[in-house]
């Protein structure tokens, strides 16, 4: 199966980073709201597969620094796991 990379929604791809590297991190959803300002519902809503995702590149920056995580991890596309789904 070929991927374009141009036609993946990098929203979703974002959301499904930050909810990895949240759990790698050991913090919960909760915990990363606090650390950002942002409610624990604007995490739990763009980390599911079914919510509305829609988030600034200010806190794309927030999250890396909060997960202790270099911004461009965020971006990172498993072509793998998308095969998957």
């Amino acid at each position: 199966m070929s991927i374009n990379k141009y036609e993946i929604n990098i929203y979703e791809q974002i959301a499904r980073n930050i909810k990895k590297y949240r759990k790698e991190a050991g913090i919960t959803q909760a915990e990363l709201a606090e650390k950002i300002g942002v409610s624990h519902e604007f995490i739990r809503r763009n980390e599911s597969k079914k919510g509305k995702k829609s988030f600034s590149v200010d806190t794309v920056w927030k999250i890396s620094v909060a997960l202790n995580i270099q911004p461009g991890k965020l971006f990172e596309i498993d072509l793998d796991e998308l095969i998957q789904q």
